[in-house]
């Protein structure tokens, strides 16, 4: 499996952001009032992020070598998944709460300080959640077999 690329986060982020700014000017122009997320959203986002890393680490230690017990390879590959899917998932959360945040703030009549706070929070929750997906896909990536193949796979 493949590392996650930049791009494919910033086109998630993107995808994110439209959807997350265009989807409150749906619901403002409906009559509805604008969608904030709670706080709770960005703990959540936090605390997922947060597991993420610390059920990667037995796999780090594994690849190092600091670790006396064999890991079983289909749960290093599950968390592989788990590691790239929070990542993809952090990125477009990131963009919705972007989308949400710049929303708020292009109003002309702004809302309540707490209420942009929360989008922000939101943000915020989802790139650590962005971060902790990256971090646990690099515990979980083995060291080249030849130093000298992945210099001539370079050049």
């Amino acid at each position: 499996m493949n590392r996650t690329h930049a791009s494919t986060l910033v086109a998630f982020a993107v995808v994110g952001l439209a959807v997350g700014y265009l989807g409150e000017l749906a619901l403002v122009a409906g009559g509805a009032t604008a969608l904030v997320p709670p706080i709770s959203l960005a703990v959540t986002l936090i605390g997922i992020g947060a597991i993420v890393v610390l059920v990667a680490w037995p796999i780090r230690q594994a690849v190092r070598g600091e670790r006396s017990r064999r890991v079983d390879p289909f749960r290093a590959a599950r968390i592989a998944v788990l590691a790239k899917a929070s990542s993809v998932t952090g990125a477009l959360v990131l963009g919705v709460g972007i989308g949400i945040t710049i929303f708020l703030l292009t109003r002309s009549v702004l809302p309540p300080a707490g209420t942009i706070w929360m989008a922000v929070a939101t943000a915020i929750g989802a790139a650590l959640l962005l971060i902790g997906g990256l971090v646990a896909e690099h515990f979980c990536t083995l060291p080249p077999d030849d130093p000298e193949e992945e210099g001539s796979a370079h050049a």
